[in-house]
């Protein structure tokens, strides 16, 4: 290409990218109007790149990834009100907000881990109870990604004062003394309580398999 050539392709690049800016800043505006065609292209346009540049290489699983960019979606819809256009691609605010959802991922996944291991530890320690070991030994056996939500729906299921105590016990991992406080009840009776709520845990989280909650027959 000669020089005089390439002096005259080079500005049709330049209004080709902003004509796509231009395009985007448009079906923003008509996706926060309500235009729903508007924002399936708008999401559509930045689904994949957000997948394979933003979500797959922090997660490493191309399931849970799906899952991540989901969750992107559904909040850039539940939010997409309060995007304020700064002429700029709305790519950067999608990519904020899949790598929040990431980060929200690793943490809920550590936590039920922490939690599984407390659940196979904790009530040994305070009470002691005979036979308790295989039942522990059961829930420390089948640490897995699958049951971190087999342990998020058991504990949806509890009762709320249930729930509550193994959460202040074993997942903010407050002093006993301090869960019984915040529930407003003795430490004999919190103790009693979270004895009761782990007993109801385990006895709920061993009747739901993976098997049950597949829908198989």
């Amino acid at each position: 290409m000669s020089t005089a050539e390439h002096r005259r392709s080079t500005p049709a690049a330049e209004p080709a990218e902003s004509e796509v800016i231009s395009l985007e800043q448009a079906l923003v505006t008509r996706a926060q109007r309500g235009d729903r065609d508007a924002l399936r292209q708008l999401l559509g346009r930045h689904a994949d790149g957000l997948y394979s540049k933003v979500i797959l290489p922090r997660t490493g699983d191309a399931s849970v990834a799906e899952d991540v960019l989901k969750a992107t979606m559904v909040t850039a819809i539940e939010k997409l009100d309060t995007f304020r256009w700064q002429g700029r691609s709305i790519y950067f605010w999608l990519r904020q907000i899949a790598v929040n959802k990431v980060i929200d991922y690793h943490r809920a996944n550590q936590r039920s881990w922490r939690l599984a291991q407390s659940l196979a530890q904790e009530p040994e320690i305070i009470f002691a109870q005979p036979g308790a070991g295989a039942e522990t030994a059961l829930i420390a056996a089948e640490e897995s990604r699958i049951n971190a939500q087999r342990i998020k729906t058991t504990l949806s299921e509890l009762p709320p004062r249930y729930r509550r105590a193994i959460e202040l016990r074993l997942v903010e991992e407050l002093p006993r003394e301090e869960c019984a406080r915040r529930l407003d009840v003795s430490l004999g009776t919190f103790d009693v309580l979270f004895f009761r709520a782990i007993r109801a845990f385990r006895r709920q989280f061993g009747e739901r398999t993976p098997h049950s909650e597949s829908g198989e027959s």
